[in-house]
């Protein structure tokens, strides 16, 4: 998988750039604050439908204008789609080969994207938010069905919790208690699954990058009490969760942890810690992305030698030497990227929102 090109307008502080992207690694240098995170989150944007940061979604726009576009054209073994993505001041708007499309969702399984930045320990320190959009955005690109059972979930959550709060008729309960355990079953199957696969990935990459810390473990928690099913739990909680107005127990409460034989505990953990935990999961999705589509995604590293010392850069450069996923990294400065692989390297200076090809 590889974008071709990427064309931006209004994004932050880049109220224009047009880029032609070659495979290997594309590294961005400026300034702080002179946009080259901004050319991340649109790429992750097309993927993810939404910014890699916690922002209001407005804010993505550039002071004055009334509207962002990203436009890309992504090459998935020889087919290449064109893709376009617009947000006007309260909705986004997506198009596919030129033809506007009533689903975001249509485009965002077009081209896939994993990002390491500087908030990414949240991945690991953070809410369960954050880790449920990990597992979920894999299984939405591997799992056909994943998304209309997801989209049954929240549907049957939404009528429930409306239920609730207006004390609804308990046949109707009923009903949508029945809706909501045969979508969220489905749904718990699939992320148990994919954390089992991404478990050896994960002890391989840890072992690579943070060897000190023993073998990881992650640990999965469905979201309800185990030994009962999910039916028989929506029915014990309907009291409680009529008193509270909204449902205490599913798939929406589910979470996961990565533990380690020398750091049991997320506590345990150094920042710095936490940060190579996250690293390892982020580069661990990619790889088994790879292994379950025979395609890399793109690979994002937002400011990657802050983030990281010199000696866990050249770990992950050194990955990154034996892979064939297009990577686009940022920085302050140049990497010591190796000579022999200057030829899979394309360098971009970015300066007050202007982007420059170098090499």
């Amino acid at each position: 998988m590889q974008l071709v090109e990427l064309r931006l307008a209004n994004v932050r502080n880049v109220a224009q750039a047009e880029l032609a992207l070659r495979p290997g690694v594309s590294e961005f240098i400026g300034e702080n604050g002179a946009g080259k995170t901004s050319l991340l989150e649109a790429v992750y944007m097309l993927s993810h439908g939404r910014s890699f940061r916690s922002v209001k979604r407005e804010s993505l726009i550039r002071f004055g204008s009334e509207s962002l576009d990203v436009f890309a054209v992504v090459d998935r073994n020889g087919r290449r789609r064109r893709l376009g993505l617009s947000r006007r001041r309260g909705d986004w708007a997506a198009r596919v080969d030129g033809a506007e499309i009533g689903s975001l969702a249509e485009l965002l399984r077009e081209v896939a994207v994993v990002c390491f930045e500087p908030g990414s320990h949240a991945l690991i320190s953070g809410t369960a938010d954050e880790r449920r959009h990990y597992v979920d955005w894999a299984l939405f690109h591997v799992e056909p069905e994943f998304a209309d059972q997801a989209r049954r979930y929240r549907r049957a959550l939404k009528q429930r919790n409306a239920l609730l709060r207006g004390r609804g008729a308990e046949r109707d309960l009923d009903a949508w208690d029945l809706e909501l355990a045969r979508a969220g079953l489905a749904i718990d199957e699939w992320r148990r699954g994919y954390l089992d696969q991404l478990q050896p990935v994960v002890s391989e990459l840890a072992d690579r990058f943070i060897p000190e810390l023993g073998l990881p473990s992650l640990n999965y928690q469905r979201g309800w009490t185990a030994g009962i099913t999910l039916i028989d739990a929506l029915v014990q909680r309907r009291e409680r969760d009529g008193d509270r107005g909204h449902t205490s127990v599913g798939p929406h409460r589910g979470d996961w942890r990565i533990s380690f034989v020398a750091a049991p505990e997320r506590e345990h953990l150094s920042r710095g810690q936490e940060k190579l935990s996250a690293l390892v999961c982020l580069l661990a999705q990619a790889q088994l992305f790879h292994r379950q589509t025979a395609e890399w995604p793109v690979i994002c590293l937002d400011d990657l030698a802050s983030e990281l010392d010199a000696v866990h850069q050249t770990r992950v450069l050194e990955w990154l030497d034996g892979v064939e996923a297009q990577v686009l990294i940022t920085g302050t400065a140049a990497l010591p990227i190796p000579t022999e692989r200057r030829r899979f390297h394309t360098m971009f200076h970015v300066e007050q929102g202007v982007v420059t090809t170098l090499l």
